[in-house]
């Protein structure tokens, strides 16, 4: 093994530029791994400090015991608590102080005109907390709130909205309301709570404008007294809380908000890069397979006399398995340099973006370290597993003839097992997705599929290159037909070099279908079910925004120019045991502005102790006009209601709908989510519109849109979420670029005596160079094609697999200018990977590379 070992290393000092490719992908997909576990343990961390932080004087807090959680949500709704248990807990020994936390969605209005935050992070209005060791913020400058329209913001908040003490400006609550500015806040010494933007008001106005009617809380914070312990302050307090009020400690209180954030928002987006991580390896796998099956393929002779010279099989495979562990080892501990520098990276710069990445120290922990050093190791070996395997079976005597490069791929075995494959997926597929729904074998389907791909690669690739090589050789002649030819010399090289780009260009062609069926499926909706004109709505998503005051859509209403306004909100009750959301709205004008499809019985008739339903959710209650459910509210009181309509659609509308009558009694801080309007005949949209606007303008003046520019704000997440896929797939189209780059250049080294004599016979260094271009875009173009197709049946895969799932009706659309610029990009990449080979080539002397072995 120490020979095995020597040469290895001798071998490596020889041939560095072999290599680095390699070297390279394991670094940037090991780089990638590192810095999302860093990234993730860093969040983590943060949100731990900064809830710790937001409760460290708080001891205890008072809440409603019960919750109702709806589908979809993992936290749930808590009834408030009366403020006047406050005298009764202070009156409890071992109390210091307490304080009701009145707490709900105030969006400030910056002094342009436009609302700060909304985008993801909370827009908090509370009442401010006189207690300094009860409240998580503290005053930086001015003064407290001492009279109605005074409030406090974080300073942060102030800076984004260019505020100052003194400016006066709205907070949206959601009803407008005039506020002016008297002090500054921090949190924890820094500007806020992360993204969170934060208002306090007075006790008076908190009541006033965050709750349903005076005397109510979210909850209620408590200090102990000197030398009594958090669990010990509980134990005291539960005897004098009434029923259905529980106290917990801050502790789990503060552990509460963390493992909602986590269990929302972390896993979910940890879970996303670690994917995309995972891809980028996968992507790494083929161009370092590929690698080491060109470097053992040159090395035949060397390994040949190697053998002749008593070398054992296992000696030649461990040498070859000593120079990828090499490489692999001293690229992994690179990726985590690496790691660590984009974790820093991103956590200077997702703040300055809006992403709620929490201040702190990074986090590095052993598992963040090891694994990815673990996986980089492991990846790059298993690559390897079979060069160098195909390396130690080298006859001795292959060193007393000339060795053939490579072999062709398109072997009968292989062809055959990629036939069952092709076969076996689409079957799987449809299984999964048209007769039996299930994701899971949607999803093995879509793996078969990926497995054919791979497998029938080489058998593919003579064909395809000839087909897409055509063109080149009538438009570039000689040039044109030789780089052809250089690429159908090894379909086994080309379809490995390919792969990679194959899986990067489908992974990208996957999510652009999805994207566009998304978008489809929202216009679709829209279309159908949104009979109205324009729609009032605040644009903002996750905990942001304070929605629409109620008040809008009546004041809309009476215009001259509108037929119908109906404002659209929302509330949860437990239907006959399980948490749903309610729709609060005027049913009656439901009907009217939206497309409910075929409605039973009346809508007219639901009163106070009515409710409408859809049909599917009929179903699923087993219930039907006239039968009775019973709702329970989190202010635990409970009601029989009679169904009186059951309704076919609800993408907009909602699966359950209640009159505001019967869901006044129950509400918190009400606001509406959508607000639409239908005009009357003879009506312009553009007149129409502007009617609307004006009255906007009086209720913290929300986005006015057509029904059109409605459908397509509201796919305009999807965009952003294209964006980031794209920004992360960048990786994996990278290390597919240094994979073609490397084989190209591995590619130059063996033909070295083949340039050498077409140079001598008369080929100019720019045809060359173009000959080893266009040879790049070639297999760029094999791999782009083949990822296109891959990704279009994944993303229909997706698409009906969703579908499937959910009761909304997905559409699946193929955006054909989108998937056009990817393949440009594609072939792009192959001509840019191809620059740095071809020059080189180019460079070679003549006679040194005729006299080439």
């Amino acid at each position: 093994m120490n020979a095995a070992l020597r040469l290895s290393v001798s071998s490596l000092r020889s041939h560095k530029r072999r290599f680095a490719g390699t070297f390279f992908a394991v670094l940037l997909g090991v780089a990638f791994l590192a810095g999302t576990l860093v990234m993730g343990d860093t969040l983590r961390a943060g949100f731990d400090t900064m809830f710790g932080n937001a409760t460290k004087g708080t001891d205890a807090v008072v809440r409603s015991a019960d919750t109702i959680t709806t589908p979809g949500e993992s936290q749930g709704v808590r009834a408030p608590v009366a403020t006047d248990l406050v005298r009764a807990i202070e009156r409890t020994p071992g109390v210091a102080a307490a304080a009701p936390d009145i707490q709900g969605a105030g969006q400030l209005i910056g002094s342009d005109g436009k609302p700060i935050g909304g985008q993801g992070p909370p827009t908090l209005a509370a009442n401010w907390i006189d207690d300094p060791k009860l409240n998580a913020y503290q005053l930086a400058e001015g003064r407290a709130p001492a009279k109605s329209g005074e409030v406090v913001v974080n300073r942060g908040t102030a800076e984004k909205g260019h505020l100052k003490i003194g400016d006066t400006t709205v907070l949206r609550t959601p009803d407008p309301v005039r506020v002016t500015i008297v002090g500054l806040a921090t949190f924890g010494g820094e500007d806020g709570m992360a993204q969170v933007t934060f208002t306090g008001m007075t006790q008076s106005d908190a009541e006033k404008y965050l709750t349903a009617k005076p005397g109510e809380a979210a909850s209620i914070r408590v200090r102990a007294g000197p030398g009594v312990g958090q669990d010990e302050l509980v134990s005291d307090l539960t005897p004098v809380l009434p029923e259905g009020v529980e106290a917990i400690t801050g502790q789990e209180s503060a552990q509460e908000n963390t493992d909602m954030v986590s269990s929302q928002f972390l896993t979910i987006f940890t879970t996303l890069l670690l994917v995309f991580s995972g891809i980028a390896l996968l992507v790494a796998t083929f161009s370092i397979h590929n690698t080491f099956a060109i470097v053992v393929a040159q090395r035949t002779r060397e390994n040949a006399l190697l053998r002749a010279l008593g070398a054992s099989r296992r000696q030649v495979t461990e040498s070859t398995l000593a120079e990828a562990s090499v490489v692999a080892v001293t690229a992994s501990a690179a990726g985590i340099a690496g790691g660590i520098g984009i974790a820093a990276g991103l956590q200077a710069l997702f703040p300055a973006i809006g992403f709620p990445f929490p201040d702190g120290d990074l986090v590095i922990s052993a598992l963040s370290m090891l694994l990815p050093l673990g996986v980089g190791v492991v990846v790059c070996l298993g690559s390897a597993l079979l060069p160098a395997v195909r390396a130690g079976r080298t006859a001795p005597l292959a060193a007393l003839r000339e060795t053939a490069v490579d072999e062709s791929g398109a072997s009968r075995g292989r062809a055959a097992v990629g036939g069952g494959l092709a076969a076996l997926a689409p079957a799987v597929t449809l299984t999964g997705v048209l007769l039996t729904p299930s994701l899971w074998l949607a999803g093995l389907g879509a793996v078969l599929a990926l497995a054919a791909f791979v497998v029938l690669g080489p058998v593919a690739s003579t064909t395809a290159v000839r087909v897409l090589g055509a063109p080149l050789a009538r438009l570039r002649g000689v040039t044109g037909g030789l780089a052809r030819r250089n690429a159908l010399r090894s379909p086994k090289r080309t379809a490995a070099t390919a792969g990679a780009l194959m899986i990067g260009v489908a992974v990208v062609s996957l999510f652009t279908v999805f994207g566009a069926s998304l978008k489809a499926t929202m216009d679709q909706t829209v279309s159908r079910s949104f009979a109205g004109d324009v729609a009032v709505s605040t644009p903002s998503f996750g905990a942001g925004g304070s929605g629409l005051s109620p008040k809008l859509a009546p004041a809309i209403a009476r215009q001259p120019a509108v037929e119908y306004a109906v404002g659209l909100g929302k509330g949860v009750a437990e239907v006959n045991g399980k948490g749903r959301a309610l729709t609060v709205t005027d049913p009656v004008t439901l009907g009217k502005v939206f497309d409910l499809g075929d409605v039973r019985g009346s809508l007219s008739s639901l009163g106070t102790d009515g409710i409408a339903i859809t049909r599917t959710e009929a179903g699923k209650q087993h219930l039907a006009t006239g039968d009775t459910a019973r709702l329970a509210f989190t202010d635990g009181q409970k009601a029989n209601f009679t169904v009186r309509a059951v309704y076919g659609r609800s993408e907009l509308a909602g699966d359950y709908v209640i009159t505001r009558a019967a869901w006044a009694p129950h509400r918190t801080q009400d606001a509406d989510t959508l607000v639409a309007v239908s005009f009357k005949d003879g009506v312009r949209t553009a007149e129409g519109k502007a009617a609307v606007e004006k009255v906007a303008e009086r209720y913290g003046d929300p986005e006015v849109q057509t029904r059109d520019e409605y459908a397509q704000s509201s796919a305009g997440g999807i965009d952003m979420m294209l964006t980031l896929v794209y920004a992360l797939l960048a990786l994996a189209v990278l290390i597919a670029l240094l994979g073609i780059a490397n084989t190209l250049t591995l590619a130059v080294h063996e033909r070295t005596r083949e340039l050498g004599l077409l140079r001598a016979v008369g080929q100019t260094r720019a045809q060359l160079r173009a000959m080893v271009r266009w040879e790049s875009v070639l297999v760029a173009a094999f791999g782009t094609a083949g990822g296109l197709a891959l990704g279009a049946f994944l993303g229909w895969v997706l698409v009906e697999a969703s579908d499937g799932a959910s009761d909304s009706a997905f559409a699946f659309a193929i955006p054909p200018l989108r998937l056009l610029v990817v393949a440009l990009v594609g072939l792009a990449a192959g001509a840019l990977a191809g620059l740095r080979p071809a020059r080189r080539a180019a460079r070679l002397d003549v006679l040194r590379a005729i006299a080439t072995e």
